[in-house]
Order: structure tokens, then C-alpha cells, then sequence
């Protein structure tokens, strides 16, 4: 076995009140991380992450991803700090720059996204680490603010972005950078020449989400992800054949993550489509230990 962590997402479009035994059943196989998520109209990310751990003891659970624009940096360490204190390292904050249209369309638009996230991101960890903060930014300001209750293990902060101007500030801010599904091996590594290139630490985590279907039939696998493929091919401007997923038989899943592992990521989140996904994840543990 690798120290590479293992992940699973609780997808945006199941119901909420699926969450607690949902993370009930992956801690009990074993998985390493369950990761939330905060899209516009779906869910809140903070919420949806205190449910699952309170609903679990080890798993960690990583919030994927807060935009920077609806939340508050000072709202947002008060939120990270109070579930850090109750489940000291168990939680993740991840933060981003939210979707462009998303944010636009309830009045949350910076003025610059790229100085948003970095002024977010370096009083969000200065708050967590208990200093007293005084800014004015160009997008964020905070006058003289210090937690009354910092957690005492401070949880990581870690940066959900794409182009290159945003991973490399994750580089240079963040303790790891989240990649999207649908970005393979070469991707990753591309990625990770801009990460360091701002001058990330040694243990800068490479968290890689990844669309996930497994089945005997590879067919009904790859039928299962047809739609995301094609809408994630869309996005990233590519023919639905170029985008990256961990899929087929449990053992073809096992390979697919190993090159992930091998191109620099440090945990694979798996994003499961089709029926039972608990029963997918089994599968895909089962081949990993095997």
C-alpha cells in the first residue's frame, strides 16, 4: 500500500439527508477522506461538513470548494475554527474563486478575482493560527480581528483552481491545491510545475477529484458517466475522450489511480455516478488491497 489518500465525494445531487449514513458506511470501509460540496442552490459546504463529522470519528472531510466571493473570510474562519476545535484534524477548508456567472448572478462579483482569493486565503489562515488581523486589501478588508477560539490543531487550507496565474498562488499561499475531475496525468503535472513554481513546501497536498464508475461490465460503466464526461468535456474545452476518469472493473479503477499517484497526486477523490456507490467504493478498496 502507498500513502496516497482515498477519497469519495457526496455528490452535490444527492439528498442532504443522505449524508450521515452515507459517511457512516465509507469511514467503515475504510475510505480516507469524504469531501462536501458548495455549489450555488444545492448545499452549504459548512453545514453539509459538520453532518458528516459529527456522523463519523476518523474520516476527514474536506469542504470542496467555498467561493471566496459568498464567504467572508472572517465569517469563514469563525466556521473552520469552531468544527477544527470539535474534530481537531478532520477538516479541510477549501477555497475558490466560485463560478464567474454563479457569483454575478447574486451581486458577489470581486473586482478581482485573483486578489479576492489571495487576500481570502491569507487572512483566512492567519485567523486559524489565532494572529490578530488587520487589512485593507483590494478586496478584502478586516479591521483588527482576532478569534476568541483558535483551534488548537490548525486544519489545512487548500485552494480549488484552474489556470495558472490561480495555481500558482495556491503555491504560494495554500497548504494544496485541488484539481478538477477530468484532468489526467499529464494535466496534473503541468499543474504542478505552476504550484511549485510559486513556491509551494514540500508537503503541499495535490487533492484530485475524479468522476468514478465501476462495474464488471465496462460498458455499463462508461454508460454511467456518459453525461458528466460529455458536460465536463464541455467545460474544459476537449473531446469527451480526453477527459480523465477512474472507471471500468475495480482492477482497471486501481490502475487509473495509480497514474494520478504517479503524475504527483497525494489523494484521489472519487465522484461515484450509477447504483450504489457505497457498493463502487467497496469494490474499488477491495482491489487496491488485493
Amino acid at each position: 500500500m502507498t500513502n496516497l489518500r482515498i477519497g469519495v465525494m457526496y455528490d452535490r445531487a444527492w439528498s442532504p439527508e443522505g449524508l450521515p449514513a452515507f459517511a457512516r458506511e465509507v469511514e467503515a470501509l475504510g475510505a480516507d477522506d469524504l469531501w462536501v460540496v458548495e455549489d450555488l442552490g444545492w448545499g452549504g459546504g459548512i453545514s453539509a461538513a459538520a453532518l458528516a463529522l459529527a456522523a463519523t470519528s476518523r474520516l476527514r472531510v474536506g469542504l470542496g470548494i467555498a467561493p471566496a466571493p459568498l464567504r467572508n473570510p472572517a465569517l469563514l474562519a469563525m466556521e473552520t475554527a469552531f468544527l477544527a476545535r470539535v474534530h481537531p484534524g478532520r477538516f479541510v477548508a477549501g477555497l475558490g474563486h466560485g463560478v464567474t456567472e454563479w457569483m454575478a448572478s447574486v451581486g458577489a462579483a470581486p473586482g478581482s478575482a485573483l486578489a479576492l482569493l489571495g487576500e481570502s486565503t491569507e487572512a483566512l489562515r492567519a485567523l486559524l493560527r489565532g494572529e490578530r488581523v488587520q487589512t485593507q486589501g483590494r478586496e478584502v478588508r478586516i479591521d483588527d480581528l482576532r478569534l476568541v477560539h483558535p483551534p488548537e490543531v490548525v486544519p489545512p487550507v487548500v485552494l480549488g483552481v484552474v489556470r495558472p496565474r490561480s495555481l500558482e498562488l495556491a503555491g504560494r499561499l495554500a497548504d494544496g491545491t485541488v484539481i478538477a475531475e477530468g484532468h489526467g496525468p499529464t494535466d496534473l503535472e503541468a499543474a504542478l510545475a505552476l504550484i511549485r513554481k510559486g513556491g509551494a513546501a514540500p508537503d503541499h497536498e495535490l487533492i484530485v477529484f475524479a468522476y468514478a464508475a465501476v462495474a464488471d461490465d465496462v460498458r455499463q460503466a462508461a454508460e454511467a458517466l456518459r453525461d458528466k464526461v460529455e458536460d465536463q468535456a464541455g467545460w474544459l474545452g476537449c473531446d469527451p475522450s480526453e477527459v480523465f476518469t477512474v472507471s471500468g472493473t475495480p482492477a482497471d479503477a486501481v490502475a487509473r489511480i495509480a497514474e494520478l499517484e504517479a503524475a504527483g497526486a497525494t489523494s484521489v477523490v472519487l465522484r461515484f455516478s450509477g447504483d450504489e456507490p457505497v457498493r463502487q467504493l467497496g469494490a474499488v478498496l477491495a482491489a487496491r488491497r488485493s
